[in-house]
């Protein structure tokens, strides 16, 4: 009974993460926006608290990939100081990525089971729509607008560099990378829900407002990372097809439904100016970095290789926390964002702190985890259970070479590693 108690508590405590990660930019710009600083790790003491209750009643315990990168962070931790930087602080900050945050994830895959993950994503259904209503004013409206304020109520805007006049909007985040990673999330459980069992009707009205949701925020986002997603999350589905032949029916109307709809909101003209944006958006950019082979080698790949074979990187590293934003704010005293004082690349970003050895096991440790996910994911196929697939499409990168160091890229790579791990857990 206490275990039932304390489970449920728990859950409650996945559950207020999620709403702090979606919520946290909302927080953060317009409630307490003289709180701004201390808000951006404000899923710390959560996850800190929830990994001591799950400890205090044996009801979770470190795997070795978990006890593998605590041993690796102790020792990345002391050389920050001896031989790094020096600055405690900033080796903190470092620290609570893998001590904190990483165990999370297999916490949430055991207190949660594939009914909540379900639960959780039909609530992302109906916070999609809202989303893409918040990001259409945001797109609209001029900079000085409220909806538009920046970090602590900064009244330049939070606008980043669209096209045509445009500006990339955030929604509810901090900074666009949020909106894209809501819509990549948003996304994998569109298309599970499209290809699943539901013959309720009022949820497949929620489904197709939904997905309307989802097509409209392609050109008002101005992101093609959310183009890219709701791709790829497409490719994962068709794939599963030539195992299951009977979803092909389902994969074949969730296709014609959203083509159709795209088609009808294009014409729209509230739709048309966001789509020239988007267009323009999309043409500069390929053009400067190289076309979408370009964007999917630099962008998703990260520079993995050069990560391995930059030799400027110190064979101790330069001090856990070094590459985080944060960090170079403490250390350089600026204030600006976008400061990357290693690399903006994650995979370079853990070498240039922890070294060649403990950044290349922290490095194999996620890359052994991905690999995993995916063949158990492959295997429940098999048994009729696709969730933990069509989510890999949207967790697979982020957990793979997703910038940790950033808290917004590390609570969606947290939160969906946690969530496919969980999607395993089928209830009786």
């Amino acid at each position: 009974m206490l275990d039932e108690k304390v489970s449920r508590k728990l859950k409650r405590g996945v559950w207020i993460y999620f709403f702090l990660l979606i919520f946290e930019g909302a927080l953060r710009k317009w409630v307490l926006p003289s709180l701004a600083e201390p808000l951006l790790i404000i899923r710390d003491p959560l996850a800190l608290w929830m990994i001591f209750i799950a400890f205090k009643y044996n009801l979770y315990k470190p795997n070795s990939y978990v006890l593998l990168m605590w041993a690796v962070t102790v020792l990345a931790f002391s050389l920050a100081l001896i031989t790094g930087h020096g600055n405690i602080q900033v080796a903190l900050f470092g620290l609570r990525i893998t001590a904190i945050h990483f165990p999370l994830i297999f916490l949430i895959g055991n207190i949660f089971n594939k009914d909540d993950v379900l639960s959780l994503g039909k609530i992302v259904l109906w916070m999609n729509i809202g989303m893409t209503f918040l990001v259409a004013v945001q797109f609209y409206s001029p900079q000085s607008a409220f909806v538009n304020r920046g970090i602590g109520g900064d009244l330049d805007g939070s606008g980043f560099g669209g096209a045509a006049g445009f500006f990339r909007v955030p929604g509810t985040f901090s900074f666009t990378n949020g909106l894209a990673f809501f819509y990549g999330l948003a996304a994998a459980f569109v298309f599970y829900f499209w290809i699943a069992k539901n013959s309720n009707k009022s949820f497949k009205i929620l489904l197709i407002s939904s997905t309307m949701a989802l097509m409209a925020a392609i050109p008002l986002s101005i992101s093609r990372t959310v183009l890219f997603q709701i791709l790829l999350t497409f490719v994962f589905m068709l794939i599963i097809s030539g195992i299951n032949l009977r979803i092909i029916p389902k994969i074949v109307i969730a296709v014609l439904a959203a083509g159709l709809m795209f088609t009808t909101m294009k014409d729209i003209s509230f739709f048309k100016t966001a789509n020239n944006a988007f267009t323009e958006r999309f043409t500069s950019a390929n053009k400067t970095e190289g076309g979408m082979e370009g964007v999917f080698v630099d962008r998703f790949l990260g520079g993995m290789y050069g990560a391995l074979t930059d030799e400027s990187f110190p064979f101790w590293g330069m001090g856990m926390g070094m590459g985080t934003n944060a960090g170079a704010k403490i250390l350089t005293g600026k204030r600006s964002a976008g400061v990357f004082l290693i690399s903006e690349g994650e995979w370079g970003r853990i070498i240039g702190e922890m070294g060649v050895i403990l950044g290349f096991v922290v490095i194999m440790i996620r890359i052994s985890l991905v690999l995993h996910l995916i063949r158990k994911a492959w295997g429940a196929i098999g048994q009729g259970n696709v969730l933990p697939w069509m989510l890999l499409s949207f967790g697979m990168f982020i957990i793979l070479q997703g910038q940790w160091a950033q808290p917004t890229n590390l609570g969606f790579g947290v939160l969906i590693g946690g969530l496919i791990l969980a999607s395993f857990n089928q209830t009786e």
